[in-house]
């Protein structure tokens, strides 16, 4: 019997993984195959009793489905444009250095714009062209872009922080400054190695300027004036938290800002409605279909990950491998960071194969000899470096699109430094 189920999940693991790499729809790929597991195996309420536990954890609802309605009100709102207005307009004189700088803005902004895809639009619809028109090849300005796109791991409204805060009993606060070290780090070895990898190929020069204005000749770009007002109102909520998470919250006059992500959010939303002068009801409107949004597609897949992983334990595989890992710990060092990374690259997306791991792996963290912020934020932060390493992920798609070029060559400059990024992880944070 042992055998067979071991089988089971061999199978189960291996469909899963075509699956997902053929790009059929995530949920479906896990819950069909989570419950198929455990039904082989005569547990099916393993894996219902895992669906209906993952729909109610209070924690990840509040953090993500807030932060998805707040990411709403500032996309309507438009105050997320003149952040990135803001924040971008300054670089335009900074020649070569614009690639490794446009790389690091694009990062702090996805802190504050936590889709991937959200910022690369907003951030490169602005950047590239500045990019381009000071010279630097269109692969490498898409590439720039693309390279920091995995700051959202620092957001508060990330669904991996949230899965991490409820395990460690840490604030999503707490968890994020634990990890933010190691998560700027890695960002910054992506920007070296990019703008190292344009010096070798050559890729800024008068020539790629001159040929950018040659096919720019026709088209007219309308820039709105930036209104700091505007522009500070994505960066409320983040500021209140990281306030509120540190000593300063000491301060007497700042005491209020200890509190929870809704909270913050819900400030946050509510200064843009006050300094957009936007109607309440749609503003009221944005932010529910933002939360409902966040429910079926970013917990939607946490859900589908638990039944996946209930079906994966019914199987005795995850046990097995528990087992295994505590007299191996090397195998989790190296596991928890090139698998999601691997899995980002051939997927388009880490956040399957994370949040798979965090679920079944990360919660026996001390067991294994790390902590859960260590183990599960590396495990996270690594997939969403492979996702940035893929040809087929949704925001290499944007970047490419707005550059106008293939999006592997914009992989080719972009993959030695998420490798770099992923082994830093590994040696360093575990």
């Amino acid at each position: 019997m042992q055998s067979f189920n071991l089988v089971i999940a061999i199978v189960g693991i291996i469909a899963t993984i075509y699956l997902l790499i053929k790009k059929h729809e995530t949920r479906t790929v896990l819950i069909a195959i989570g419950l198929g597991m455990a039904i082989l195996t005569l547990q099916p309420m393993a894996a219902l009793d895992a669906f209906a536990k993952s729909m109610t954890s209070g924690g990840l609802i509040m953090a993500i489905c807030s932060s998805m309605g707040f990411a709403y009100v500032m996309k309507y709102t438009e105050c997320d444009s003149h952040l990135v207005q803001l924040l971008t307009k300054p670089l335009a004189g900074l020649k070569f250095f614009l690639i490794p700088f446009a790389t690091i803005i694009t990062f702090f902004i996805n802190i504050a714009i936590p889709s991937a895809a959200g910022c690369a639009a907003a951030v490169g619809a602005t950047l590239i062209p500045v990019l381009k028109s000071s010279g630097v090849r269109p692969a490498t300005a898409g590439a720039a872009i693309l390279a920091g796109t995995f700051g959202s791991m620092m957001s508060p409204g990330s669904s991996h922080s949230a899965m991490i805060s409820e395990m460690s009993g840490l604030t999503i606060t707490e968890v994020n400054l634990s990890h933010a070290p190691y998560t700027m780090i890695a960002g910054a070895i992506g920007a070296v190695t990019l703008t190292i990898i344009a010096l070798i190929l050559k890729d800024y020069g008068k020539e790629h300027r001159d040929a950018y204005l040659a096919e720019s000749t026709h088209t007219h770009t309308t820039e709105t004036k930036t209104n700091l007002l505007f522009a500070i109102a994505p960066l409320v909520p983040l500021v209140i938290l990281v306030i509120g998470g540190t000593s300063l919250q000491q301060i007497s006059w700042l005491n209020w800002t200890k509190m929870g992500v809704p909270q913050a959010m819900l400030i946050g939303a509510i200064y843009g409605l006050i300094v957009t002068r936007t109607s309440p009801a749609k503003i009221t409107n944005e932010f529910f279909n933002g939360m409902g949004n966040a429910y079926a597609n970013v917990l939607g897949i946490i859900i589908a990950a638990g039944v996946f992983v209930a079906g994966l334990k019914a199987t005795g595989a995850i046990d097995s491998a528990i087992e295994f890992l505590k007299h191996s710990n090397e195998f989790v060092r190296w596991g928890s960071t090139i698998g999601p990374f691997l899995m980002g690259v051939v997927t388009g997306s880490g956040d399957a194969a994370a949040i798979a791991f965090n679920t079944a792996v990360t919660p026996h963290a001390t067991e294994l000899g790390y902590t859960h912020v260590n183990l599960g934020m590396a495990a996270a932060i690594a997939g969403a470096i492979g996702r940035t390493a893929s040809p087929i992920a949704g925001v290499v798609i944007v970047c490419a699109g707005i550059a106008g070029v293939n999006p592997v060559e914009m992989i080719k400059r972009t993959a030695p430094g998420m490798i770099l990024a992923t082994l830093f992880l590994a040696l360093f944070m575990l």
